[in-house]
């Protein structure tokens, strides 16, 4: 159904935001054979590039940081302080391995007051990450000989199949990045109508810096934004609050806390999920955000910007959890939307998506 064993090798790579070196040299070497060309910006942004046959241009961009940490200072006794690099449910750390990314990577473990010298009012409230502290079982010269301030910090987790699904780390949102290699490589030798940027893009985790600046130089006409969304489908979640669903299909992004996605283009995804026969499912996620917001309002003006969205439970914890179905079905999807963009009629009065009407929709 999927190809496990690169997802598990996408995962593992490290990437906090800001230190993306070693995910981005597996992104060039795996993307490299199936696109014209690859470009590398300023920001450390890797841009893919399938030539269309019109110059128009669609992006679709996929993050390639994980939520981590940084070093921010080692005590006397050789214990590393932190700050966080993205946002973390606080209650998933205790006793979880790291690795600090030293001179060398380290593997540590996280730790806290033991509750048997709690007092009462500390047991029953949750932990903040400042009272958190990385132990590597080393003395302070030790630790000083291979760790500095500013080093990042990410998880150690490997990548597992349970029942249906993989469960791991990163899967946020490392399972686009792996939705969207298999989308070129499904689309080799299949003409486009567009020229077709797959952007693997750095920072989303702190604010979409990535995105941004890349859909201001790309200027795209069309975006796709790639990401995970909550799904809330366990024990005791009301249906209003599950948000999605595991194994119900793609998720077509309605909104989120940064975006609203335009209404033309979860129209189109949906009517070519129907027609395609690729199961789905809405999405209104009432906070966070992803890259479609940085695709649909950083271009010169603007983008016909959606989103497919992959369901993931225990999201910005230490593991996280997706279907392999929904991870084919969103392949399916993207691959359908870049390839039909032509086929569908984007003037904001037209109703059904009817090619035989008059476009003015780039007329700007």
């Amino acid at each position: 159904m999927i190809n496990v064993q690169l997802l598990e090798k996408i995962c593992k790579a490290p990437g906090a935001p800001g230190f993306e070196q070693r995910i981005r040299e597996l992104v060039i070497s795996e993307v490299t054979p199936l696109v014209d060309e690859v470009r590398l910006d300023a920001m450390g942004n890797v841009i893919a590039i399938r030539r269309g046959q019109e110059r128009k241009r669609v992006m679709a961009a996929a993050h390639m940081d994980e939520i981590g940490f940084i070093v921010t200072h080692i005590d006397d006794e050789g214990f590393i302080r932190f700050h966080p690099l993205g946002g973390f449910d606080p209650k998933t750390l205790t006793s979880q391995r790291v690795i600090v990314h030293g001179k060398k990577d380290i593997i540590g473990v996280m730790g806290s007051k033991p509750i048997h010298l709690m007092k009462a009012d500390e047991r029953n409230r949750q932990l903040p990450i400042s009272e958190y502290f990385i132990d590597l079982g080393l003395s302070r010269e030790a630790v000083e000989a291979l760790v500095e301030v500013g080093n990042p910090i990410t998880r150690e987790r490997d990548l597992i199949e349970m029942g249906d699904c993989v469960n791991g780390k990163s899967l946020d949102n490392r399972v686009s990045v792996f939705i969207l290699l298999e989308t070129l490589r499904e689309l080799q030798g299949v003409p486009l109508p567009y020229d077709f940027y797959a952007v693997f893009t750095v920072q989303e985790e702190v604010r979409l810096r990535g995105a941004i600046s890349s859909a201001h130089h790309i200027n795209p006409d069309f975006g796709f934004g790639l990401d995970v969304t909550i799904a809330f489908d366990v024990p005791g979640a009301q249906p209003h609050e599950m948000v999605t669903r595991l194994g119900k299909g793609a998720a077509i992004k309605i909104m989120d806390g940064s975006t609203i996605s335009d209404y033309r283009m979860v129209k189109y995804l949906k009517k070519q999920a129907e027609a395609e026969g690729i199961p789905w499912q809405v999405e209104v996620l009432p906070a966070g955000g992803t890259d479609t917001a940085g695709i649909q309002r950083y271009g010169k003006k603007g983008a016909i910007t959606g989103a497919i969205s992959i369901p993931l439970r225990n999201m910005h914890q230490t593991i996280e959890m997706a279907s392999k179905s929904d991870v084919r079905h969103c392949i399916d999807l993207l691959k359908i939307g870049v390839k039909n963009l032509d086929a569908y009629n984007w003037d904001f009065d037209n109703l059904d998506g009817n090619k035989s009407i008059k476009t003015d929709a780039f007329g700007l």
